[in-house]
């Protein structure tokens, strides 16, 4: 039986045999064993090779013409329309051979090693032959590598050979890690063209201008006689106006560079007479590029409390991704709005004895509170807020919690001045008031609201200038425990309670206009909650033993809620620079 009429009589058999539909079958590793023979037999005796790569260094690499060709548009065009379709060896110029052989093995295989070393090659490598695949996992490997000493040049890198993603990684971390990498050579080397491009970015990670002013002078002495002519081109980009007066004082005043250079000494006059304004009348500032603080990316530093513990449990919160990080745990700190920032950096909080002050330095990952000279009176729920860059504490009781104890309640103010590192009382508020609400609008200080002997709806506004208060209108109804924002120029007193209720109403005050008011609704009753603006929204956080957000928007006068995964009751936040290492 010859072998057509043997299968006609098994075909024959099956149909007669099964009444069942056609069925499909794949082998997963018909694809995998057929490259395994092909990438095997990739040698000078097999037959089916029909293309060798010759390397400049002599190498040769074998392999088959409509492998390579459906791999990658690369040797596609090469084998179809160029001269080297008709030719079974084909020059790759400026190739490293090691390279192209991992590569061309990568076409085999799938598989693709990436180090340290062959790191960047490879990248080049692979977007020249556009194999994707291995120029996107060598930008991912380069990404882990980044650090302060490598971020420069690898951003040239990435620029010269268009990778968008990794030199978008690249400019946000040279923008966050910008104190660290200015301490390697690479920043040395960089043209004056790029250090001003780098320096007069509006959102890189420096929380002092000093720091700024110290790099580039940095910069100009590591070439002196080469670069002191282009010092005043870069001093056009440090904002001087924003170091601190002691700082121009003791260290740029007398810096010869400076004072040898016209232009410079104009920057120079231009800072201390900003500084002089600032003390005077900082409403009289103008506006320059030289004198906006630089936008630094923002995160919440938030405070709740875990009563079966006892402790105070201090989270980081990013608004963006509603994500919480535990940042530490305090059993030191009570429960009340004694959390105050200077600076965007620098956190103060009151102790549990009433008078002791601890800061941390949020830019430290030790995250400890270092202490600072206590307040002159003992303060119960005392109100801490900032003013020009000093922290005032304002009243409240200096016994128990009661509202019986009206005779208790303390007026008295004092102010803590960094450059002093000291406490100094100023002129008491007008009238005995706990439990208020504190604000700072156009340089002033604001008393809101709170308790005394019944609830208070009167406000009242310290000028640091004069040293001294007056009262402003009223609110529409008594506040108790109002927690208070400021958003451009508008100051919000936002629920709190009264004698009869606790309150989601919010209302507003212009200082032009002179008068408060009442705006959109809260979703829920606040009681003391703590309050923050970030990038043109307010958020309320916490207050009466939540654990939500609400943020309002102006633009709309309407507000939208979070739920954060904090566990406990939030009572107090601040808004701080993002550490760079979060």
């Amino acid at each position: 039986m010859s072998v057509k009429e043997e299968m006609d009589s098994v075909q024959k058999l099956v149909l007669k045999s099964y009444k069942y539909e056609s069925e499909s079958f794949t082998n997963n590793f018909h694809k995998d064993k057929m490259f395994e023979v092909l990438q095997s037999s990739r040698n000078k005796n097999d037959r089916f090779c029909d293309i060798k790569l010759q390397t400049d260094d002599g190498t040769v690499i074998y392999g088959h013409k409509n492998i390579l060709a459906s791999a990658t548009p690369y040797f596609n065009a090469m084998f179809s329309n160029f001269g080297e379709s008709n030719k079974d060896l084909v020059n790759i110029k400026k190739f490293d051979s090691t390279i192209l052989k991992l590569l061309i093995d990568y076409i085999y295989t799938g598989k693709i090693m990436i180090t340290q070393e062959n790191a960047q090659v490879m990248l080049a490598a692979a977007n020249l032959l556009q194999l994707e695949y291995v120029k996107q996992a060598c930008v991912e490997f380069i990404q882990k590598q980044l650090d302060p000493s490598n971020c420069l040049s690898i951003k040239v890198f990435a620029d010269l050979h268009n990778c968008i993603e990794l030199l978008s990684k690249c400019e946000e971390f040279i923008k966050k890690q910008f104190l660290e990498l200015v301490k390697y050579d690479e920043f040395l080397s960089l043209s004056s063209e790029e250090v001003i491009k780098l320096i007069s970015c509006n959102d890189i990670a420096v929380p002092f201008e000093e720091k700024v002013y110290e790099c580039v002078l940095k910069w100009v002495k590591h070439e002196l006689n080469l670069r002191k002519h282009l010092l005043p081109n870069l001093l056009e980009h440090v904002r001087l106006s924003l170091i601190s007066k002691v700082y121009l004082l003791e260290n740029v005043v007398n810096e010869h560079l400076l004072n040898n250079d016209p232009k410079c000494k104009d920057y120079l006059f231009e800072a201390l007479h900003f500084n002089l304004i600032k003390s005077v009348n900082p409403s009289a500032i103008p506006e320059t590029i030289r004198n906006k603080p630089r936008r630094l990316p923002k995160i919440f530093l938030v405070f709740s409390w875990c009563s079966s513990n006892d402790k105070c449990i201090i989270s980081w919160y990013d608004p963006a991704t509603n994500q919480v990080q535990i940042a530490s745990e305090n059993t030191d700190f009570r429960q009340s709005s004694n959390v105050c920032v200077v600076k965007d950096q620098f956190v103060f909080v009151v102790k549990c004895d009433r008078q002791s002050v601890v800061m941390l330095d949020t830019s430290l990952q030790s995250h400890c509170f270092v202490r600072k000279p206590d307040l002159l009176v003992n303060r119960l729920s005392l109100r801490l807020v900032v003013l020009n860059d000093c922290i005032y504490a304002i009243g409240c009781d200096d016994e128990i919690y009661s509202y019986s104890y009206d005779y208790r309640t303390v007026s008295t103010v004092e102010f803590f001045s960094l450059d002093t590192q000291k406490w100094q009382m100023v002129t008491s508020m007008p009238s005995k008031r706990t439990y208020f609400g504190v604000g700072v609008l156009n340089n002033l200080l604001y008393a809101v609201g709170g308790y005394s002997g019944r609830c208070l709806k009167s406000v009242d506004c310290y000028d640091p200038i004069q040293d001294s208060w007056a009262p402003i209108a009223e609110m529409s109804i008594s506040r108790n425990n109002v927690g208070v924002g400021v958003l451009d120029g508008i100051m919000y007193a936002i629920g709190g309670s009264n004698e009869s209720e606790m309150l989601k109403s919010v209302e507003a005050y212009s200082p032009s206009d002179g008068v408060w008011t009442s705006i959109a609704d809260m979703h829920l009753c606040r009681d003391n909650p703590g309050v923050v603006a970030l990038y043109g929204l307010l958020y309320v956080i916490g207050g009466n033993k939540y654990n939500s957000v609400e943020i309002y928007n102006p633009k709309t006068n309407s507000w939208s809620m979070k739920t954060v995964s904090i566990s406990d009751p939030i009572y107090g936040a601040v808004v701080v620079n993002r550490p760079p290492y979060l």
